[in-house]
């Protein structure tokens, strides 16, 4: 403690001197006793600012506690607070800390889509496959075409892609950014607005879950040229498809003895909880072993998750905890990462909000018109374009991982950030002028 002390009490220096706090936390090393001081002192300046910022969110914006806790991450980060305080925002969340903010991180938004996949309509489903096809279909390849076209005039521009990359490569990790829907952000909007049971909901979820799936299998096709071989596309795909089938075929029958015994108990015990988290980081373990991500682990083990007593149990008692305490630290993980201040041009400016646009209308515009020629009604197609539009951290997710595998640059980077930040801000206005003024047909 006094290590970190130290470090803090030259915090007044340290804005003066951005890298005052961070060289001398460096020089003293850590104990495993530092680690925790900083993560409890991290835990509650974060909790502190996404109930700040996603209060204000709803008072002054009309936005969901979500997209205030996405806004705290990125404000928590170098793009503001880093920026005014250096030396506090070294002294709060040094470098040396970020693996274990990224564990909880992860922890958290695994467990999330789990509950996530727990409310999972499927029989909504069944009545909506061929929209729900429609759309998911619309959402990959009208993205991938639109980044098709407009690579050709971006990969020669300096600090957007990397030296020497193929226009192909290019084409497809572009494609996966666009096509990119913030499965996270999509589940928590649907699920504060009460829309978890609807049919928009359950559509949207499984049109969201199948483009992301898409958009991750890809980025293996990707990193597979830049190092890691074909064996990391082959594993990624491959081994996510088995584990999913197996999951959504063969979990519900061997689930079930749990949801007779919890319909027997009256209650989810302790050891009947400890069984549900041990299947739940099985689950989030294979799919992140074999290069997708834990949350669709999280999420295809919700889904085979029995009904009744059982699903109503695990919601009642993981939920609060992970959307409290947990998905903040994967909101504010990613914010730490984030940085607003590389769109320094006019010329940069002008590609950033190209980019914006083509991504708004290849994503959201595509969707509406795939569900609109599926049969949904104009309201419901507004609402799915609006819903899967939305990038949030997913977003920020996928581009880390392409500039830290020197696929992209820091400028393109940037742009890509804005383009998440805006069109998931976006959402929550657009379905509440599309969805929510008019109350929902019977059965809907």
């Amino acid at each position: 403690m006094a290590r970190w002390l130290d470090s803090l009490g030259e915090t007044a220096s340290g804005v003066l001197a951005p890298h005052g706090p961070a060289i001398r936390t460096a020089a003293h090393g850590y104990t495993p006793g530092d680690y925790s001081i900083h993560f409890f002192l991290q835990l509650a300046v974060i909790l502190l600012m996404c109930r700040v910022v996603g209060w204000l969110g709803k008072r002054l914006l009309g936005q969901p506690q979500v997209v205030g806790e996405m806004i705290a991450g990125v404000l928590l980060g170098p793009s503001l607070l880093g920026l005014v305080a250096p030396g506090l925002q070294a002294a709060i969340f040094p470098d040396a800390t970020r693996n274990i903010l990224y564990v909880g991180a992860q922890l958290g938004v695994g467990l999330y889509m789990f509950l996530v996949g727990t409310t999972l309509r499927l029989d909504h489903f069944r009545a909506k496959a061929r929209s729900a096809l429609t759309v998911s279909m619309a959402g990959i390849v009208v993205p991938f075409v639109v980044a098709a076209l407009i690579v050709p005039l971006l990969i020669g521009v300096p600090g957007l892609f990397a030296n020497g990359i193929s226009q192909l490569n290019a084409t497809l990790f572009l494609g996966a950014c666009i096509a990119l829907t913030a499965f996270p952000m999509l589940a928590r909007i649907i699920n504060e607005r009460g829309l978890a049971g609807t049919s928009l909901g359950t559509l949207s979820l499984t049109a969201g879950a199948f483009d992301d799936a898409c958009s991750w299998c890809v980025l293996a096709i990707v990193l597979s040229t830049f190092g890691g071989g074909p064996g990391v596309a082959i594993l990624a795909i491959g081994g996510g498809l088995i584990w999913a089938a197996f999951v959504l075929i063969a979990g519900p029958r061997l689930l079930a003895p749990l949801g007779r015994m919890v319909e027997r108990d009256g209650e989810l015990t302790q050891r009947n909880l400890a069984l549900v988290l041990i299947a739940f980081c099985t689950s989030a373990f294979l799919m992140d072993v074999v290069g997708i991500h834990a949350i669709f682990g999280g999420f295809v083990l919700g889904a085979a998750m029995p009904r009744g007593l059982l699903a109503v149990e695990i919601k009642r008692k993981l939920e609060p905890l992970t959307v409290v305490l947990l998905l903040p630290l994967f909101f504010t993980y990613s914010g730490l990462n984030t940085r607003m201040d590389m769109v320094n041009s006019g010329s940069l400016l002008l590609i950033a909000t190209g980019i914006l646009f083509a991504s708004i209308l290849a994503k959201g515009g595509a969707c509406y018109l795939a569900a609109r020629l599926s049969g949904e009604d104009n309201r419901t197609a507004l609402g799915i374009g609006a819903l899967m539009n939305s990038r949030g951290l997913m977003e920020l997710i996928i581009i880390n991982i392409g500039l830290q595998k020197g696929i992209i640059g820091p400028t393109l980077f940037a742009m890509l950030v804005l383009m998440a930040i805006v069109t998931t801000m976006m959402t929550s206005p657009l379905l509440h002028l599309f969805y929510d003024e008019k109350p929902l047909p019977a059965g809907r």
